[in-house]
């Protein structure tokens, strides 16, 4: 009976899988309309592909005996309403919560590494399950069992990497590898689809292209994006600083040229056009959307030929072929393969060997592909200076206000602190003159407990002067100090990293206290543990913060993540911060400096973890 039912069961598992191919038709068919602008389809389908993996986790718990638990993301938060009535992400403001919800929602699926295994499991899967009724008729129960492992795998959540087979893990590297090829062909279509409207408006209707062409800008900024997520090439944004607002004359008016305007809405749209057509880099990503997918293509077409080749013909030998066997059909097979098993032993070697062979290259080809698309996409030289430029001037009036700031703050310590010890200390010691000479007991007393207070206030001004520049920090260097941070921090952390010499004091203590305000925003939202990294690398001091915690951090509602860029600011620094909702966060602070070497600071190495 335990047989009969089982077989069943194999049979409706099968037949449920084939209706994976509709969701994967459905999710092409919204790409495709992503590619022609049409890109609020996408998040939708997915989810709705999320559905039916959520049957088949049930029907494996439930027929197979396999707990699948779903492996995604935490969903992300509604947005939230200003006390103004506006919703706000980051610097932009909305009046309704719409596109705020679909683009973090979008954001969220696209980004989720389980939606990637989720659309090759609804690719594998279906051709994989039409042989599992002819197993079940041979294992019954233990074959279903073994199909629920492979949803498990599949459709649940994933172990770590220190758990995983060398050879898994080397297969899955490549893989996802070849997945990220694949990714930036796809994002290059979409890319080539969003460059077609800008160009036919600046042919016909220039002082409309800008919007236009700002927002395909934001296309490219996802493909920048997701080339440094994949790949790790980073591609920083090339477009020159917008214009600043017009502003009018004496008289109220405005002047462009020679010509007056009683409104601002025209000057801008021109100095926006002339912003937009004087820009490289919009030309530039004219050509990257007809360059990039052909070179694209040219490095993902040979891994992808060889690896769906070498799968499909495994599929073919082993499991269309005995199944057509079974009815007594002769099968060709899709290369021609014949349908005797002689045969079909010699040439599975060959279709092995296809499919490793193809998946060799793929981590080196996915970074040449990021490589060609930072040589289209990345910044000029002029682009480097004019935003260098303006970011000087945005950050001058920060690093003022950050430093008048800070030395209220030291003036209100030492007045509210040190500076009331002192005084009352004073207070004390005339009390000793006074009863020094005809109650010594009282005087001694009175002593003792100056003893104690001038004890105090040598600890306050310890912290006082450790909160301005840390004695370790002098003594030991950046790398020691960062240590010392980590020892002191109540979360878990692991520094690693070297640098060859020391760096300047002032942007010694920059990075300090960037790091002690990060593992102190890591520890304040329950983060157990985090890794810190310190390297240098032309002419660029990196340190990184890694937490386990929920994510979801943004400096714009963040005063110590404001704090930080201010810091940064005054070095022409940058704090970058990736923080999913639900995790992990990683914010990386890069300043440019230089290293002096000195024979008393060798180069060090650390590899440190707190207990």
């Amino acid at each position: 009976m335990a047989y009969v039912r089982a077989v069943g069961r194999a049979f409706a598992l099968a037949a449920f899988a084939l209706l994976s191919w509709f969701d994967v038709l459905i999710e092409l068919v919204a790409f495709a309309l992503l590619c022609l602008g049409l890109v609020f389809f996408l998040g939708p389908a997915i989810e709705w592909a999320r559905h039916r993996s959520a049957t088949i986790r049930t029907l494996s718990a439930r027929w197979c005996g396999v707990e699948v638990e779903p492996p995604y993301r935490p969903e992300p938060p509604a947005p939230e309403r200003e006390r103004d009535g506006w919703y706000r992400d980051g610097n932009t403001l909305y009046k309704r919560a719409f596109w705020i919800s679909w683009s973090r929602r979008l954001t969220w699926v696209m980004e989720d590494p389980a939606a990637q295994r989720e659309f090759s499991w609804q690719l594998v899967n279906p051709p994989a399950t039409l042989l599992l009724p002819v197993f079940a008729l041979l294992g019954g129960p233990v074959v279903l069992r073994g199909y629920g492992r492979w949803t498990r795998w599949w459709l649940g959540r994933r172990p770590g990497a220190a758990s995983k087979i060398g050879a898994l893990r080397w297969m899955h590297r490549r893989l996802d590898s070849l997945g990220h090829q694949l990714g930036i062909f796809a994002l290059s279509l979409v890319l080539t689809a969003f460059a077609v409207w800008p160009v036919a408006l600046l042919l016909v209707a220039p002082p409309m292209a800008a919007p236009v062409v700002r927002w395909s800008r934001d296309i490219a900024n996802t493909l920048r994006r997701e080339v440094g997520n994949w790949t790790g090439v980073r591609i920083l944004s090339p477009y020159l600083p917008p214009p600043p607002l017009p502003t009018p004359r004496p008289d109220g008016l405005f002047q462009v040229g020679q010509q007056l305007y009683e409104e601002p809405w025209w000057p801008m749209q021109l100095s926006r056009t002339r912003w937009v057509l004087r820009d490289r880099a919009t030309w530039r990503d004219v050509l990257a959307a007809v360059v990039l997918p052909l070179g694209s293509a040219l490095l993902a077409l040979p891994t992808a030929v060889l690896v769906f080749g070498g799968f499909l013909g495994l599929l073919d030998l082993w499991i269309w072929r005995p199944i057509m066997a079974t009815w007594d059909v002769t099968w060709p097979g899709f290369f021609g393969v014949p349908s005797d098993t002689a045969h079909a032993l010699v040439l599975t070697p060959l279709a092995l060997a296809a499919f490793v062979l193809g998946l060799v290259p793929t981590t080196f080809l996915a970074t040449e592909a990021g490589k060609f698309a930072r040589l289209l996409l990345g910044p000029t030289e002029a682009s480097r200076l004019a935003q260098r430029v303006e970011r000087l001037k945005q950050t001058r009036t920060d690093v003022t206000v950050a430093q008048a700031a800070e030395l209220r703050r030291i003036e209100r310590d030492l007045h509210d602190g040190i500076q009331s010890r002192l005084v009352a200390m004073g207070m004390k010691l005339g009390a000793v003159e006074a009863l020094v000479d005809h109650d010594p007991a009282a005087a001694k007393r009175l002593a003792a407990e100056l003893r104690s207070a001038s004890a105090e206030a040598l600890a306050e001004l310890r912290v006082l002067i450790r909160g301005i520049h840390p004695p370790v920090l002098s003594e030991r260097g950046l790398l020691d100090a960062v240590r010392a941070i980590a020892l002191d921090s109540p979360v878990k952390a692991e520094v690693t990293g070297s640098l060859p010499g020391r760096v300047e004091e002032p942007v010694e203590a920059c990075a300090y206290f960037a790091v002690s305000e990060l593992l102190g925003n890591a520890a304040k939202h329950g983060s157990r543990r985090a890794t810190i990294g310190v390297a240098f690398e032309d002419s660029v001091l990196t340190l990184t913060v890694t937490d386990d915690g929920p994510g979801g951090a943004n400096p714009a509602r963040g005063s110590g993540l404001r704090g930080i860029e201010r810091r940064l600011g005054g070095f022409d620094g940058r704090l970058t911060l990736t923080s999913p909702t639900g995790g992990p966060t990683r914010a990386t602070v890069e300043i440019p400096c230089q290293l002096d070497p000195e024979p008393s600071s060798p180069k060090t190495s650390t590899s440190s973890e707190t207990a």
